[in-house]
């Protein structure tokens, strides 16, 4: 497997205006977004972001309309220059990358999928997924079967010749996916990819990413405003306000432990059932206790979990680890509480 690289978010600010850099200061020393919008006519579009994207993960960051994760998706790939602060990929700082550096950076180690799709139209379904080859000047002979291979991966094999006019929105959505991963690009950027599809065209695409995540171990960063799409793609989530980052954590993290009011709204209809993994909830086996027949993986939410012992006609299972080996047990009084028992209070 090729070893991935993590991206570091360190001390970022975003202040949009004529004169940013004068701002910096007053907004670290705590000037509000109002403030330096009404009384200096400059916005505020991130505040102190510090975040560590893991290498060979999805990172979600969500919010809604305004909250930043648009902005600060593009800082990664230097689309956006920040007003201070530092982005590291392996060992360099995006930031201070000369324009040449950049051009490199952005065409060899990372790849963008947009809401919109942003396919070519005069292009066919093969030629769009050669684009990036293209103006890397990868020899055809050579970039074709790799094209070829990602349209099979995603889906549309016999679609090479169609263009995006006669495809559907989902399958325009394949293109620009297929386009992306046919650069082997280590970051993954995916800005409301799937924002613009149909609900079940959305939750397909969603099923595509994380089975073709499976095998590839890409560094994605997501964004979306759907904390149902953020749960059920993301190995953490980031959640931003105002263009300051409210929680940082695991999905289960966020819904048990919501750290303040804004956050528990957030989560407050969450299906906890879809969300709890159930080694969250097992406990020691006794020395005298058998084991449970029903031996289920760790890892499974307790809603399939609760699925499969009431199938079963058991009230435990037996829970194993990636190995194959017990690591304890879960029981079908532990599930129902937790998932009917409302999420932690707030944090301080």
């Amino acid at each position: 497997m090729t070893e991935r690289s993590g991206i570091e978010i360190r001390h970022l600010y975003k202040i949009f205006g004529r004169h940013p850099e004068r701002w910096v200061k007053p907004v670290q020393e705590g000037m509000t977004k109002e403030e330096l919008n009404d009384r200096h006519d400059h916005v505020l579009g991130l505040r102190d972001i510090n975040l560590t994207l893991a290498p060979g993960e999805i990172s979600v960051i969500m919010g809604l309309s305004g909250s930043g994760k648009s902005t600060l998706i593009r800082h990664i790939n230097g689309l956006i220059a920040p007003t201070a602060g530092e982005i590291l990929y392996d060992g360099a700082d995006v930031v201070q990358m000369r324009p040449r550096a950049l051009r490199e950076f952005r065409r060899t180690k990372t790849a963008m999928v947009f809401q919109k799709f942003a396919l070519l139209p005069h292009r066919t379904v093969l030629e769009n997924t050669l684009y990036g080859l293209d103006i890397r000047h990868q020899p055809r002979e050579e970039a074709e079967p790799l094209a070829r291979k990602w349209i099979e991966r995603v889906g549309l094999s016999g679609f090479e010749t169609n263009y995006p006019s006669q495809l559907s929105g989902g399958m325009q959505q394949r293109v620009g996916l297929a386009r992306a991963l046919a650069n082997d690009a280590d970051i993954l950027l995916m800005d409301e990819a799937f924002s613009a599809l149909d609900p079940l065209i959305r939750m397909d695409m969603q099923k595509v990413l994380l089975e073709l995540q499976e095998e590839l171990h890409k560094t994605i960063v997501f964004i979306t405003h759907d904390l149902d799409e953020a749960l059920r793609l993301g190995d953490s989530i980031a959640i931003l306000r105002d263009g300051a980052l409210e929680q940082v954590g695991t999905g289960q993290d966020i819904v048990l432990r919501p750290a303040n009011d804004y956050i528990a709204e957030f989560v407050r209809e969450v299906n906890r059932g879809k969300v709890i993994r159930a080694d969250r909830l097992l406990r020691p086996r006794g020395a005298e206790e058998p084991a449970p027949e029903l031996r289920v993986p760790g890892r499974l939410v307790i809603e399939k979990v609760a699925r499969a012992m009431t199938q079963a006609g058991v009230q435990s299972a037996t829970l194993l680890d990636r190995a194959g080996q017990e690591i304890g047990v879960v029981d079908a009084g532990a599930i129902l509480s937790a998932m009917v028992t409302p999420a932690e209070s707030p944090a301080g």
